[in-house]
């Protein structure tokens, strides 16, 4: 879609920066000031420059018009260029008074034009990432919630601020903080109280300060928190608290250092669940910055769809609304509602609306094809650890976001994973994929569904996403294994390992297919989601795809470096079997192998780090196991690396053929 930029300052060198990837075609630009307008155009061939907004409209026939003029310019050019019949995406404010913001929606709606407004910060990657964490109930209700926009002193850092010191910073700072939460928990019912300040030094007041550059005030929101909201042109945007939120619910807090984000960073997001303190939460994606030409692309789709959005500019209109009645209640000392709109659209209302996010997004949906799956798990697999290792690695690990949790009625701790993940600050159970596993003394009649059974009732769940076969060979029953890690070691052994006088294990006579059949009668029963196998080799697994009825959806094997299993992999993946590579980091010497040390340290990770990635690079979920919170995060976050060719093939070229069955 053509369109043309109105406003040529700063923030439209950024809108332009991201045009050459869009879908969207710059015909033409209109400042006041021509030769700016010019040097902008010039970036692009089939761009003019233009001096006055009606000769713009009147010279190009480009449908949509990005309105990047200063802000109390915004509303006046929008209504033009409405009038003129276009669409219009502006940058906030959208007004800078409520009811010409609301008259603009309606006239866009009249028309039938759409109407975008910027900030759309609610897409971002960390935005998205942090309202996944809320969404599956890790913090319980959320009722408080603290947020600052220190814009900081504009002076310092524009040429040309006085479009910024007219309005203050409520319409430029606060507008981010507040079209995230309205996305979130929907409109503002009230404003509690608020008092803005003149914090200027006397001998350094701003000519062109038109409004207060300190404003701190209290919010209601009709059905979510009470929010604590500052924005500054006094503190210092490089403080340590600039863009910054916290919610704080019944169970937990969250933290995002960026409002505004364009990328989600490593650290952007931290969660305290419970009673444990707080947890990176890393993005599981490599990074990504949205850029500022989005918001305009997102618009012009919806106009090609058929469906001309009016939702953004909607919340848009509801922010200025705030914005307003902040400004009031600062004047008159008290509280001031804030007017609902009919049709506000602004987010949710009630509770928080989920969309998909990286991680819910990944965990569920069809298995028309395969499962999908976050691109890292966590392994339970050191029940030896005690209490230990599930209060500090496993509350980590929930903190820290992973949603894939490999258990097994080995490792006898189903009953503290259980009750982590039920506990405050626990995901619900629809955002977590559980993937349990009956050990090989429980293959026979009746002892199949006992495990099954018991190891549900340990976790407290009524079903596994995945019931997988821990190995395809059958050993000889010894009897109830709940709870194995109160046991003491010999007696777990004994129940687990049992042997004959020479010391060789006592098999059963259940084969891989017969143990199949019991396994499908459990996903009958709706006890399993879907079923999966481990530690097979790929005959065994063609075998037993050959005669089930219901397939593998999942194949858990050992897999690193040394042992790519690639052949597995690939058979499976041309099935839509998911494959799952359980102790990525545990082969003897890989961590310190001058191979993965080089790969590790030219990608600037560690060489767990490097090593999880390879597995993720080729589609193949990851599930290390940790004693150590640092080390959890840091495996999570292994997923937001992305090996180069070059790195990938040092890492192939590990593979010892001995390995490969």
């Amino acid at each position: 879609m053509k369109c043309v930029i109105v406003g040529a300052g700063s923030v439209a060198q950024r809108y332009a920066d991201g045009l050459s990837e869009s879908s969207l075609r710059l015909t033409g630009v209109c400042d006041l000031d021509v030769e700016r307008a010019s040097a902008l155009a010039d970036r692009f061939p089939a761009a003019s420059a233009y001096a006055d907004l009606r000769s713009t409209l009147d010279a190009e026939d480009a449908p949509l018009v990005v309105n990047l003029s200063s802000h109390a310019a915004h509303a006046s050019v929008t209504r033009t260029c409405l009038e003129a019949d276009r669409h219009v995406f502006s940058e906030k404010p959208l007004a800078l008074d409520a009811g010409e913001a609301r008259a603009l929606v309606a006239l866009a709606e009249e028309r039938g034009l759409a109407l975008g407004c910027a900030p759309e910060n609610h897409l971002g990657d960390a935005q998205r990432h942090a309202r996944g964490f809320v969404a599956d109930g890790r913090l319980g209700a959320v009722r408080f919630a603290t947020a600052t926009a220190n814009v900081g002193r504009v002076r310092e850092w524009h040429d040309r601020p006085e479009s910024f010191l007219s309005v203050g910073p409520l319409y430029d700072g606060a507008v981010y903080p507040l079209s995230l939460l309205m996305a979130w928990f929907g409109r503002v019912e009230r404003v509690r109280r608020a008092d803005a300040l003149s914090v200027w030094p006397d001998d350094d007041e701003p000519a062109a300060a038109g409004a207060p550059p300190h404003v701190e005030a209290t919010l209601s929101f009709a059905d979510g928190p009470v929010v604590a909201l500052r924005a500054s042109f006094y503190v210092d945007h490089r403080s340590r608290d600039f863009y910054g939120l916290e919610l704080h619910g019944d169970d937990g807090t969250l933290s995002l250092d960026d409002t505004g984000a364009l990328a989600a960073e490593r650290d952007a997001v931290a969660v305290r669940g419970g009673d444990r303190e707080f947890t990176t939460a890393p993005h599981p994606a490599p990074r990504r910055e949205r850029p500022y030409a989005a918001g305009p692309e997102r618009l012009a789709r919806s106009v090609e769809d058929g469906r001309p959005s009016r939702a953004s500019a909607r919340r848009a209109a509801h922010v200025v609304a705030v914005c307003e009645a902040i400004e009031s209640a600062a004047a008159d000392g008290g509280a001031v509602p804030v007017p609902a709109d009919d049709d506000h659209e602004a987010g949710a209302t009630g509770s928080v609306a989920v969309e998909p996010t990286s991680q819910s997004e990944s965990i569920r949906s069809s298995l028309s094809e395969s499962i999908r799956l976050p691109p890292v798990g966590f392994g339970c697999s050191r029940y030896r650890g005690g209490e230990r290792y599930v209060d500090l690695a496993l509350g980590a690990a929930v903190d820290a976001g992973y949603r894939l949790f490999d258990t097994a009625e080995l490792y006898g701790n189903e009953w503290r994973v259980g009750d982590r993940l039920a506990g405050l600050g626990g995901p619900s159970r629809e955002s977590v994929f559980l993937l349990g596993k009956p050990w090989r003394t429980n293959h026979g009649p009746g002892d199949l569904r006992r495990a099954c059974e018991g190891s549900l009732a340990e976790l407290g769940v009524e079903s596994f996403d995945c019931y997988a076969l821990h190995w395809p060979g059958a050993w000889e029953h010894q009897g109830d294994l709940r709870a194995l890690s109160k046991r003491p070691v010999a007696e777990r052994d004994a129940l687990t390992f049992p042997t004959d006088e020479s010391g060789a294990p006592r098999t059963a006579p259940h084969s891989l297919v017969e143990t199949w059949t019991r396994m499908e009668r459990l996903h009958a029963d709706g006890l399993a989601r879907t079923l999966g196998v481990c530690n097979v080799t790929l005959p065994q697994l063609a075998r037993l795809v050959a005669h089930a009825s219901v397939p593998p959806a999942v194949v858990q094997v050992e897999r690193h470096p040394y042992r790519p299993r690639s052949a597995l992999v690939a058979w499976c993946r041309r099935r839509g079997i998911r494959v799952v590579a359980h102790s990525p980091l545990s082969a003897l010497g890989l961590l310190d192998d001058p191979v993965v040390e080089g790969v590790a340290a030219d990608a600037g990770i560690s060489p767990a780090q490097a090593v999880l990635a390879w597995n993720v690079a080729r589609d193949v979920v990851p599930i290390p196991s940790t004693s150590s919170p640092e080390h959890a995060v840091g495996n999570l976050a292994s997923a937001r690396h992305r090996l180069d060719d070059d790195a990938m093939a040092r890492l192939d070229g590990l593979a010892d053929p001995s390995f490969e069955r």
